[in-house]
């Protein structure tokens, strides 16, 4: 051993000589390659038999070394034993971080945030695999984008919109922050007739999503908020980002100062509201995403008299509204009430494939007061002025035509058309023997994989089938253990999805 230790000290500091003489013939330096980080490891292990490599300035030698290692230890690979070796490695100093920096501080509030939000960190996972296998014939039903063409009744409005746009008489600049009036008596008339919604409690906007950060503005970083669990990623992050929570604390996995209301199938995707302690917000959606499940008329009266016990305020998330097939409520205001205690976001994204136009409205009722008697609303709509220009006049045209007798026929022809892949999926995993939720009344099945770790899950779908889905753990950790099967593809895709999930499972 000594002796081919003595070797290697020669031969390497011949190597030194000719690759410094090299650099300076040619203005550059040698650096390691990939391969030859196993030599580096073989020199570490044998310098510290505890694994921990003896080595000067290791970083640095391992990224910019002035010579290359390989052909000097190919006899040390493997050394008969372990012994130790003081082995120095002579390297550059770490390059200096010369970029300007100002004088700034980071928001401490981004600095807790976990990795990167879930639908890019999936993205990035999808685009790493396309690496990896470039033929991959991959099917995407993760992100829930819609992937259908937007009906014509409602292109045709918009077109006609944007041309007029080219004329004098049909030019328009800056709208009501608040939304076209006749856009907001449509909803009205639409989807709260007989509630006691009036056009001037709606704000339409470019998305339901978008809304829920400009209700965090409205609410500033003082509140305490409750989420189902699991439940839809931008609530919590939004939480986080506007300083709401404590730090991340990994042996729950959860942010500190949330109360996260457990939704499983032992209590039917509804919190055991007698052990939920008081919070200001309760952000609460139905149909749930991930889970699909959507709440009963009881259950939302439930919630509703939890939220005026307490002198809470719910956030009710109805972007998935259109889907629910039984008698289960498809708005918060259905429940007596509810004008007092909540606010409700809605979408056309998941009606119309509005996820690319965006379009979408809440209501905030005239009723509903914080502590000190002033609405609610007055101070949203402040939010909204100051903050947001109104939507886009076209996506407004669209709107408005969704809601026309031959768009509202049009959207439920492609909600219908979503809820037969939905069908396809559960049957699917259903006749592979796993137990399935959710479906009936949303575009996602969530597919319970026991004693399994949720992105395990993700990966191996993805590497043996090509197919993306999501991994329940995003959405909290309720979710671990389950995957959401998106219903949003083209009849041919969730047909050979369902095909190569059979041919895994």
């Amino acid at each position: 051993m000594d002796r081919r230790l003595d070797e290697y000290r020669r031969r390497r500091q011949r190597s030194l000589t000719k690759t410094t003489a090299g650099a300076r013939d040619h203005g550059s330096s040698a650096a390691i390659s990939p391969e030859h980080s196993d030599d580096v490891q073989a020199v570490a292990m044998a310098a510290d038999p505890a694994g921990a490599p003896a080595i000067t300035a290791a970083s640095s030698f391992l990224s910019s070394p002035p010579f290359c290692l390989k052909e000097s230890m190919t006899s040390l690979r493997r050394p008969a034993g372990r012994v130790s070796v003081d082995i120095r490695c002579v390297s550059r100093p770490p390059a200096v971080d010369t970029s300007y920096k100002t004088n700034v501080p980071r928001n401490a509030n981004m600095a807790k945030l976990q990795a990167g939000y879930l639908f890019p960190e999936i993205a990035r996972r999808r685009a790493a695999h396309l690496l990896k296998y470039p033929d991959a014939k991959i099917i995407s039903l993760g992100i829930g984008d819609t992937t259908e063409p937007i009906p014509n009744v409602i292109t045709n409005a918009m077109a006609e919109r944007a041309h007029a746009l080219s004329t004098i008489d049909g030019y328009s600049g800056y709208g009501a922050e608040q939304g076209e009036k006749k856009v907001r008596a449509a909803i009205a008339a639409t989807y709260y007739a007989d509630l006691g919604i009036e056009d001037s409690d709606i704000f339409v906007s470019d998305g339901a999503k978008c809304d829920i950060s400009r209700l965090q503005v409205l609410f500033g970083s003082n509140v305490t908020i409750a989420v189902q669990d699991p439940s839809y990623p931008a609530y919590v992050d939004s939480s986080v980002i506007m300083g709401q929570t404590d730090l991340y604390e990994q042996d729950v996995q959860k942010y500190g100062n949330i109360e996260y209301m457990r939704c499983s199938p032992e209590n039917g995707f509804f919190p055991d509201l007698s052990t939920v302690p008081r919070t200001d917000i309760i952000f609460f959606c139905s149909p749930n995403n991930p889970t699909g499940a959507a709440a009963s008329r009881d259950q939302l009266n439930k919630l509703v008299k939890f939220a005026k016990d307490n002198g809470s305020i719910i956030v009710y998330d109805s972007a998935y509204a259109m889907y629910i097939s039984d008698d289960s409520p498809k708005s918060i205001f259905e429940i007596p009430g509810a004008k007092e205690v909540a606010i409700e976001t809605a979408s056309f994204s998941k009606y119309a494939g509005f996820t690319g136009v965006r379009l979408g409205w809440t209501v905030v009722p005239k009723e509903l007061l914080f502590s000190d008697g002033h609405p609610v609303a007055k101070d949203f709509n402040r939010i909204v002025c100051t903050c947001f220009n109104g939507a886009s006049n076209i996506a407004q045209a669209g709107g408005l035509a969704c809601l026309s007798p031959e768009g509202l026929k049009a959207m439920h022809d492609v909600v219908g058309f979503y809820k037969e892949n939905t069908k396809i999926i559960v049957d699917t995993f259903t006749s592979l023997g796993f137990n399935v939720y959710g479906a009936k009344n949303a575009p996602y099945v969530w597919v319970h994989f026991p004693g399994r770790n949720s992105w395990d899950v993700f990966a191996e779908i993805l590497e043996k089938a090509n197919v993306v889905t999501t991994p329940g753990r995003g959405f909290g950790p309720g979710g671990e253990g389950f995957v959401r099967v998106s219903a949003f593809g083209h009849r041919e895709n969730i047909i050979e999805a369902a095909r190569r999930f059979k041919q895994l499972y």
